[in-house]
């Protein structure tokens, strides 16, 4: 398996004449590659385990691609759509090999998947009782457009580029840091008392002038969000990170992160409370954000930041 990101712009190159009317021939694209050899069953249409194990790598290529690119909305689309085009293509497709090629250009996202076969795919009534055969027609349903290359190859589908999410910019302090106090946090319920436990130390220590009894329940409320929402089933000695950071202007930043990388009700919690607790920090004059971290985009921090005239909860 080869992939290729492409974390800077560069000139699209020759593709599929149906695919390359939706292109700019002069415009710039990101895009990401990805080249999968085929390993089918010998007997049947039905993927083999080697194959059957391609469609969630995809969606974890493509998922880190969107937050590369800035574009976490669009993650559950364009999943659902790589990962029918997919698993049809090594389903059914002939070739030794599968090209994925998702691309991000101007007003839209193309994802396209080469099979390597001249049939070209049906878009075909699936009965009630049927296990498959939808797959096409939940692309016809949530592109934007989609369509085949005229050899038959090339299985294409566009995602429309909408405005960009604002909660993607972590809200900002107004003057330099100058102290971090790091803490590391057990994976498990214990995470948000013992976050309490220690910030009441570390801001009494740090003297910072703000309200701390607030503060400290920033802390908690966040610590305890990323339990409920953001642990990981199955997965073992899993940790939260945090971080009290106080700048010259007496402000103090609040960041706890947590190994997922989504927080897609994130507008909808802070405005109505969703049951995260976000509406009665931010109500308190607490700016809250959220952004993905990590070299792998394998993680999240959701910021707070308190001035220090912000109102005890």
């Amino acid at each position: 398996m080869t992939t290729h990101l492409a974390s800077q712009e560069r000139t699209c190159r020759s593709a599929p004449a149906a695919a390359d009317e939706l292109r700019s021939h002069t415009g710039a694209v990101r895009a990401v590659e990805v080249s999968i050899e085929r390993r089918p069953e010998s007997e049947n249409d039905a993927l083999s385990e080697a194959d059957a194990a391609w469609p969630r790598r995809l969606r974890r290529i493509a998922r880190a691609s969107l937050f590369h690119w800035g574009r976490p909305d669009l993650v559950e689309t364009v999943e659902l759509l790589l990962t029918e085009l997919a698993t049809n293509a090594l389903r059914h497709g002939s070739g030794l090999d599968v090209g994925v090629r998702i691309s991000m250009q101007d007003d839209h996202i193309t994802i396209e998947v080469n099979d390597g076969s001249p049939v070209r795919p049906i878009l075909r009534n699936a009965r009630i009782d049927d296990e498959g055969g939808r797959g096409l027609f939940l692309v016809q349903a949530m592109a934007k457009a989609w369509g085949v290359s005229d050899d038959g190859s090339i299985t294409w589908c566009t995602v429309p580029l909408t405005k960009g999410p604002e909660e993607m910019q972590p809200a900002a302090a107004t003057a330099p840091v100058l102290r971090e106090i790091p803490m590391e946090l057990p994976g498990d319920r214990s995470a948000a008392g013992l976050a309490r436990i220690q910030a009441r130390t570390l801001l009494t220590v740090a003297a910072w002038p703000g309200d701390q009894h607030c503060a400290v329940d920033v802390l908690h409320r966040l610590v305890d969000n990323a339990w409920k929402h953001a642990v990981i089933p199955g997965e073992v000695n899993q940790r939260f990170a945090a971080c009290l950071s106080i700048t010259e202007a007496h402000e103090l930043i609040i960041d706890v992160t947590d190994p997922v990388p989504l927080f897609l009700d994130f507008d909808q919690a802070v405005a109505s409370g969703c049951g995260r607790g976000l509406w009665e920090i931010a109500r308190k004059g607490v700016d809250l954000s959220w952004f993905v971290v990590g070299d792998d985009f394998s993680a999240k921090t959701v910021r707070a930041v308190l001035r220090a005239g912000a109102v005890e909860l």
